[in-house]
């Protein structure tokens, strides 16, 4: 009996996702992999394997999810560890990014992923078992980067939700991690994957420098390793007891640790107003 856990990864015809389903695949775990294109996916992973369910999924609709799911139940009998990795940045300052821009980057990199964990938990509540992944950013622990402000919030979101998810399902045995990547080499920040504003304002010189600057001088350079970050993922699910929250890249946990400081230092500092309102 084939014991190796059935895994099912969003956003898998590139990047991270990308990464995190070949690795899986090479170490002879089942796979769901989901994209909006599945001849893009099945050309990513350019490999025939008996273990590989590629999927054409729009996360954004529940029946398209429902049915992905469906589909690898029935094929692998089980499901044991859901990645929600699908999403795509947007940058623009809150003053440029229209309502349209900023719920779309909502639908795709949130209410995409709690469709998943909807339709996924039934099975996972009723084995009593599983893991279920969330892949935030760095920018949804501190929004401290100009022009990224509706991404940093979707990125927040999905560290909101993933603490209340791993409080609900954990007297079922499933847990919940939220992950925080910092940059890694992918082509995260190239192609479909970030999107521009359609009308930016000129006078937002520090968004527009940043913008720049990831454009052209950290993508490319990015000192993640996503080859590094998916044995990481791996051993995460392996874990007997996985943290809630997990920092992931050396950068994101510098950041990580002077947010954190920042924020200490910051509430110590007002302690008086704040604790004035009680009775």
């Amino acid at each position: 009996m084939d014991t190796k856990k059935v895994w099912f990864v969003t956003g898998a015809s590139k990047g991270l996702g990308l990464t995190l389903v070949k690795r899986l695949l090479a170490e002879g775990y089942s796979v769901a992999a989901t994209s909006r294109n599945v001849a893009e996916l099945q050309k990513a992973v350019s490999e025939e394997n008996s273990k590989f369910l590629p999927l054409e999924v729009d996360l954004i609709n529940e029946n398209s999810v429902e049915t992905a799911v469906a589909k690898t139940v029935g094929k692998f009998g089980k499901l044991d560890a859901v990645v929600n990795n699908a999403g795509y940045g947007q940058l623009g300052t809150l003053e440029e990014i229209t309502d349209l821009e900023s719920r779309q980057n909502f639908d795709t990199n949130v209410f995409g992923s709690l469709n998943v964990i909807r339709k996924a938990m039934p099975h996972l509540r009723a084995q009593k078992s599983g893991s279920i992944i969330n892949i935030a950013s760095i920018g949804g622990l501190t929004g401290e980067f100009a022009g990224w402000g509706i991404y940093c919030a979707t990125k927040f979101a999905v560290v909101g939700f993933t603490e209340a998810l791993a409080a609900e399902v954990k007297e079922f045995g499933v847990n919940a991690t939220v992950v925080y990547p910092g940059y890694f080499r992918t082509d995260f920040l190239t192609g479909g994957s970030l999107r521009t504003p359609k009308t930016e304002i000129e006078e937002y010189t520090v968004a527009r420098q940043l913008q720049t600057a990831h454009e052209k001088d950290i993508n490319g350079n990015q000192p993640g390793d996503p080859e590094k970050a998916a044995v990481a993922l791996i051993e995460l699910v392996a874990m007997e007891n996985p943290p809630v929250h997990l920092v992931l890249g050396s950068d994101a946990f510098g950041i990580a640790g002077n947010k954190l400081n920042a924020l200490q230092s910051e509430i110590s500092d007002y302690k008086t107003l704040s604790t004035s309102t009680d009775y």
